[in-house]
């Protein structure tokens, strides 16, 4: 599997705090974690940028960013940077402004810029463009909602002055900005990691006796409880990236593969979820677990709003005589509530 850049909080995808560090924070008070050995990072390979504040998981992790992107976007502290100023642009006009998908965008212009052969990833750049200018602007739209939809001038903006332009011209046109913003909203992966889940994984390949094994199962239990109250449900260090394989599977109501992150790192892998035949297409959902299971008329309304197309799979085929063209009145209160919660 083929990554083309990410970006989050950690480099790679790689956890900067300890388990520890990130147990207290989400925990919300100082906690003591059992086996610290069991702790995957590595502070002492830590690193920072010579020229700003920003941190690396090593240091041949921060000479690989400096060579392909970081040589461009590189600058002090300053608040009034134009890259600080467009990330603070696009927390005021995009909900959740966590998904930090603007700074992608960024990476992979600067990416572009730095490339020894800059035609050759223009070219991979523009493999996932394929759309009109009017789907481009509609899929913008929606990324962004109905609420910030105005703002897309502003934010095109602040981009063009985030940026030296040289050799990405028609990305920073308007047209080549709604086509990056459509880019990263129908094939931009989620990317998350959490230095917790990775101690709590090689606990779990410790030869521990009965006794002790249960006493950790309890710990591990009440920790995340303690955890899920104090922040919720979200506790990884999240990121989104491109990744040129998994974007070129098709959707399928009944996927053949899924990707998972099993390395626990920024290395997706696409996992077969039954026996694929040689010569078979491998499809994935575009649709979460809960959106998956909703109607035929639910699935593919939910598609064609945030991808452009009607779902023909054999799903949705063999359902077309069971199902109704209509959303249940359930499905509807549903839409309602995540409706309520983006305003």
């Amino acid at each position: 599997m083929k990554i083309i850049i990410i970006t989050n909080t950690t480099k790679f995808c790689r956890p900067l705090e300890t388990a520890h560090e990130n147990a207290t924070r989400l925990a919300g008070h100082p906690m003591v974690l059992p086996y610290p050995d069991c702790c995957s990072t590595d502070k002492s390979k830590i690193v920072s940028c010579p020229h700003c504040s920003i941190k690396y998981c090593s240091d041949e992790c921060r000479v690989e960013a400096y060579s392909q992107y970081h040589n461009t976007l590189c600058h002090e502290n300053n608040s009034n940077h134009p890259l600080e100023r467009l990330n603070d642009v696009w927390k005021k006009v995009h909900y959740p402004p966590e998904t930090n998908s603007i700074m992608l965008i960024v990476r992979l212009l600067a990416r572009i810029r730095q490339a020894p052969n800059r035609d050759a990833a223009i070219a991979q750049t523009l493999q996932f463009c394929h759309r009109t200018v009017n789907e481009d602007a509609d899929l913008a739209h929606k990324l962004l909602g109905d609420k910030f939809a105005d703002q897309l001038s502003l934010l095109h903006n602040s981009l063009v002055a985030a940026i030296p332009n040289d050799g990405i011209e028609q990305f920073l046109t308007y047209e080549g900005f709604l086509s990056m913003l459509a880019l990263i909203g129908t094939n931009g992966q989620g990317v998350g990691t959490s230095a917790i889940a990775q101690w709590v994984s090689n606990t779990e390949k410790l030869n521990l006796p009965e006794s002790e094994k249960e006493l950790l199962d309890n710990f591990i239990e009440h920790l995340y409880l303690q955890m899920d109250e104090n922040v919720g449900e979200f506790l990884n260090n999240e990121g989104v990236a491109l990744y040129s394989l998994q974007s070129s599977c098709n959707h399928s109501c009944v996927p053949n593969a899924e990707p998972k992150f099993v390395f626990n790192n920024h290395r997706l892998s696409l996992v077969a979820t039954r026996d694929i035949k040689e010569g078979d297409e491998i499809h994935i959902s575009y649709l979460d677990e809960c959106a998956l299971g909703r109607s035929r008329h639910s699935r593919r309304k939910e598609l064609m709003k945030h991808y452009l197309f009607m779902c023909q799979c054999p799903r949705c085929e063999s359902e077309a005589d069971e199902q109704p063209d209509v959303t249940s009145e359930e499905e509807d209160e549903e839409d309602d509530g995540d409706e309520e919660m983006s305003d």
